[in-house]
Protein backbone atom coordinates (compact mmCIF):
# COMPACT_ATOMS: atom_id res chain seq x y z
CA UNK A 1 0.00 0.00 0.00
CA UNK A 2 1.02 3.43 -0.57
CA UNK A 3 2.34 5.29 3.03
CA UNK A 4 0.54 7.26 4.98
CA UNK A 5 2.04 10.88 5.31
CA UNK A 6 1.93 12.61 8.58
CA UNK A 7 2.25 16.51 8.29
CA UNK A 8 3.37 17.49 12.27
CA UNK A 9 6.17 20.31 12.99
CA UNK A 10 6.42 18.80 16.58
CA UNK A 11 9.13 16.24 16.46
CA UNK A 12 7.89 14.26 19.62
CA UNK A 13 4.08 14.02 18.20
CA UNK A 14 5.28 13.45 14.75
CA UNK A 15 7.43 10.40 15.80
CA UNK A 16 4.33 9.14 18.14
CA UNK A 17 2.24 9.16 15.26
CA UNK A 18 4.38 7.25 12.75
CA UNK A 19 5.45 4.47 15.56
CA UNK A 20 1.19 3.83 16.39
CA UNK A 21 0.96 3.73 13.06
CA UNK A 22 3.98 1.54 11.82
CA UNK A 23 3.17 -0.76 14.30
CA UNK A 24 -0.46 -0.99 13.20
CA UNK A 25 0.95 -2.31 10.17
CA UNK A 26 1.04 0.83 7.99
CA UNK A 27 3.67 2.45 6.54
CA UNK A 28 4.57 6.42 6.66
CA UNK A 29 6.39 9.56 6.21
CA UNK A 30 7.00 12.27 7.78
CA UNK A 31 6.91 16.23 6.84
CA UNK A 32 7.43 18.89 9.43
CA UNK A 33 6.76 22.03 7.53
CA UNK A 34 4.09 23.26 5.08
CA UNK A 35 6.37 23.61 2.42
CA UNK A 36 8.09 20.34 2.54
CA UNK A 37 4.40 18.81 2.78
CA UNK A 38 3.88 20.48 -0.31
CA UNK A 39 6.55 19.32 -2.69
CA UNK A 40 5.38 15.67 -0.56
CA UNK A 41 1.88 15.93 -1.65
CA UNK A 42 2.46 17.34 -5.11
CA UNK A 43 5.01 14.41 -6.30
CA UNK A 44 4.34 11.30 -4.27
CA UNK A 45 1.21 8.75 -4.12
CA UNK A 46 -0.66 8.65 -0.46
CA UNK A 47 -3.15 6.56 1.19
CA UNK A 48 -3.97 8.66 3.93
CA UNK A 49 -2.74 12.24 4.83
CA UNK A 50 -2.55 13.56 8.76
CA UNK A 51 -2.38 17.46 8.54
CA UNK A 52 -1.68 19.46 11.64
CA UNK A 53 -3.35 22.66 11.17
CA UNK A 54 -0.82 25.13 12.78
CA UNK A 55 2.34 25.11 10.11
CA UNK A 56 5.68 26.81 9.62
CA UNK A 57 5.00 27.78 5.43
CA UNK A 58 2.07 26.92 4.27
CA UNK A 59 -0.96 25.87 7.35
CA UNK A 60 -2.89 22.94 6.83
CA UNK A 61 -6.15 24.58 5.41
CA UNK A 62 -3.44 25.97 2.57
CA UNK A 63 -2.46 22.72 2.25
CA UNK A 64 -5.96 20.58 2.08
CA UNK A 65 -6.73 22.57 -1.33
CA UNK A 66 -3.33 20.85 -2.69
CA UNK A 67 -4.77 17.26 -1.66
CA UNK A 68 -6.68 15.45 -4.82
CA UNK A 69 -10.15 15.00 -3.69
CA UNK A 70 -9.78 11.31 -3.76
CA UNK A 71 -6.84 11.04 -0.95
CA UNK A 72 -8.40 10.73 2.28
CA UNK A 73 -7.53 13.81 4.81
CA UNK A 74 -7.45 13.55 8.75
CA UNK A 75 -6.82 16.84 10.14
CA UNK A 76 -5.07 16.39 13.50
CA UNK A 77 -4.84 19.31 15.54
CA UNK A 78 -4.81 21.44 18.77
CA UNK A 79 -7.35 23.51 17.61
CA UNK A 80 -10.25 22.69 18.89
CA UNK A 81 -12.95 25.24 18.91
CA UNK A 82 -16.24 24.02 17.11
CA UNK A 83 -15.68 26.53 14.00
CA UNK A 84 -12.27 25.11 13.29
CA UNK A 85 -13.34 21.46 13.29
CA UNK A 86 -16.69 22.75 11.19
CA UNK A 87 -14.26 24.12 8.71
CA UNK A 88 -12.07 21.39 8.06
CA UNK A 89 -14.77 18.86 7.74
CA UNK A 90 -16.48 21.37 5.25
CA UNK A 91 -13.03 21.44 3.34
CA UNK A 92 -13.80 17.46 2.60
CA UNK A 93 -11.80 16.07 5.69
CA UNK A 94 -12.91 12.91 6.39
CA UNK A 95 -11.88 13.01 10.47
CA UNK A 96 -10.77 16.38 12.64
CA UNK A 97 -9.17 14.50 15.67
CA UNK A 98 -7.58 17.36 18.45
CA UNK A 99 -4.88 17.22 20.26
CA UNK A 100 -3.97 15.47 23.16
CA UNK A 101 -5.34 12.31 21.52
CA UNK A 102 -4.70 8.54 22.61
CA UNK A 103 -2.85 6.16 20.42
CA UNK A 104 -5.10 3.58 19.88
CA UNK A 105 -7.97 6.02 19.24
CA UNK A 106 -5.61 7.62 16.58
CA UNK A 107 -4.77 4.01 14.34
CA UNK A 108 -8.53 3.42 15.32
CA UNK A 109 -9.71 6.58 13.09
CA UNK A 110 -7.21 5.88 10.65
CA UNK A 111 -8.64 2.48 9.97
CA UNK A 112 -11.83 3.60 9.99
CA UNK A 113 -11.13 6.02 7.38
CA UNK A 114 -9.14 3.85 5.48
CA UNK A 115 -12.13 1.01 5.33
CA UNK A 116 -14.74 3.47 4.58
CA UNK A 117 -12.32 4.98 1.58
CA UNK A 118 -11.30 1.39 0.25
CA UNK A 119 -7.69 2.93 0.61
CA UNK A 120 -4.32 0.58 0.73
CA UNK A 121 -4.10 -3.35 2.20
CA UNK A 122 -5.48 -3.47 5.46
CA UNK A 123 -4.66 -7.01 5.87
CA UNK A 124 -2.49 -7.76 9.15
CA UNK A 125 0.08 -10.79 8.54
CA UNK A 126 1.76 -12.75 11.27
CA UNK A 127 3.60 -16.28 11.34
CA UNK A 128 1.74 -17.38 8.22
CA UNK A 129 -1.58 -16.10 9.98
CA UNK A 130 -3.63 -13.31 7.71
CA UNK A 131 -6.30 -11.04 9.01
CA UNK A 132 -8.75 -8.76 6.86
CA UNK A 133 -10.24 -6.37 9.42
CA UNK A 134 -12.76 -5.44 6.65
CA UNK A 135 -14.51 -8.94 6.30
CA UNK A 136 -13.62 -10.23 9.76
CA UNK A 137 -11.84 -12.96 8.51
CA UNK A 138 -8.95 -15.23 9.62
CA UNK A 139 -6.62 -17.53 7.16
CA UNK A 140 -3.35 -19.64 7.85
CA UNK A 141 -2.22 -21.45 4.73
CA UNK A 142 -5.32 -20.34 2.93
CA UNK A 143 -7.78 -22.05 5.01
CA UNK A 144 -10.35 -20.15 7.18
CA UNK A 145 -9.99 -20.16 10.84
CA UNK A 146 -13.08 -20.05 12.90
CA UNK A 147 -12.50 -17.65 15.84
CA UNK A 148 -15.16 -16.61 18.79
CA UNK A 149 -15.43 -12.48 18.77
CA UNK A 150 -13.55 -12.29 21.59
CA UNK A 151 -10.56 -14.61 20.16
CA UNK A 152 -11.07 -12.25 16.95
CA UNK A 153 -10.76 -9.00 18.80
CA UNK A 154 -7.93 -10.30 21.04
CA UNK A 155 -5.96 -11.49 18.10
CA UNK A 156 -6.67 -8.56 16.09
CA UNK A 157 -4.79 -6.56 19.31
CA UNK A 158 -2.01 -8.63 18.78
CA UNK A 159 -1.63 -8.06 15.47
CA UNK A 160 -1.72 -4.44 15.63
CA UNK A 161 0.93 -4.42 18.50
CA UNK A 162 3.84 -6.58 17.42
CA UNK A 163 6.90 -6.12 19.62
CA UNK A 164 4.89 -4.63 22.14
CA UNK A 165 3.85 -5.78 25.79
CA UNK A 166 0.32 -5.64 26.92
CA UNK A 167 -0.53 -5.06 30.05
CA UNK A 168 -2.92 -8.32 31.80
CA UNK A 169 -5.89 -5.46 32.70
CA UNK A 170 -5.79 -3.21 29.78
CA UNK A 171 -5.71 -5.85 27.48
CA UNK A 172 -8.44 -7.29 29.16
CA UNK A 173 -10.46 -4.28 29.69
CA UNK A 174 -9.54 -3.65 26.00
CA UNK A 175 -11.00 -6.87 24.84
CA UNK A 176 -14.24 -6.70 27.39
CA UNK A 177 -14.97 -3.40 28.43
CA UNK A 178 -14.30 -3.86 31.83
CA UNK A 179 -11.57 -4.40 34.31
CA UNK A 180 -11.16 -8.19 34.97
CA UNK A 181 -12.48 -10.18 38.39
CA UNK A 182 -9.68 -10.38 41.04
CA UNK A 183 -7.76 -14.06 39.76
CA UNK A 184 -9.70 -14.40 36.62
CA UNK A 185 -8.54 -17.09 34.05
CA UNK A 186 -10.64 -15.69 31.04
CA UNK A 187 -8.21 -14.16 29.10
CA UNK A 188 -5.21 -16.83 29.87
CA UNK A 189 -8.06 -19.68 28.46
CA UNK A 190 -8.37 -17.12 25.21
CA UNK A 191 -5.21 -16.66 24.83
CA UNK A 192 -4.70 -20.77 25.08
CA UNK A 193 -7.39 -21.43 22.63
CA UNK A 194 -6.24 -18.31 20.19
CA UNK A 195 -2.60 -20.36 20.38
CA UNK A 196 -4.29 -23.89 19.73
CA UNK A 197 -6.59 -22.80 17.18
CA UNK A 198 -3.69 -20.81 15.09
CA UNK A 199 -1.04 -23.58 15.64
CA UNK A 200 1.05 -20.93 17.63
CA UNK A 201 3.51 -22.25 20.58
CA UNK A 202 6.12 -19.83 21.44
CA UNK A 203 4.84 -16.69 18.88
CA UNK A 204 2.39 -15.19 21.87
CA UNK A 205 5.05 -14.67 25.14
CA UNK A 206 3.70 -15.14 28.23
CA UNK A 207 4.93 -12.53 30.66
CA UNK A 208 4.87 -13.77 34.03
CA UNK A 209 2.32 -11.54 36.06
CA UNK A 210 2.35 -8.69 32.96
CA UNK A 211 0.93 -9.84 30.01
CA UNK A 212 1.60 -10.89 26.86
CA UNK A 213 3.45 -10.18 23.92
CA UNK A 214 3.55 -11.30 20.16
CA UNK A 215 6.73 -11.32 18.53
CA UNK A 216 8.35 -9.69 15.68
CA UNK A 217 9.66 -12.01 13.42
CA UNK A 218 8.40 -13.69 10.19
CA UNK A 219 5.34 -12.40 8.12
Amino acid sequence: MDPILIVEDEAAIADLIALTLEHAGWPCRIARDGKYAADCIETGHWSLILLDIMLPGFDGYELKQYIADETPVIFLTARIAVADRVKGLRMGAQDYICKPFEPEELAARVEGVLRRTGRGNTELHAFGVVLDPVARRVRKNGEDIALTPREYDLLEVFLRNRGVTLYRDALFERIWGELPEEGSRTLDLHVQRLRKKLGWHNEIKTLYKIGYLLEEGAP
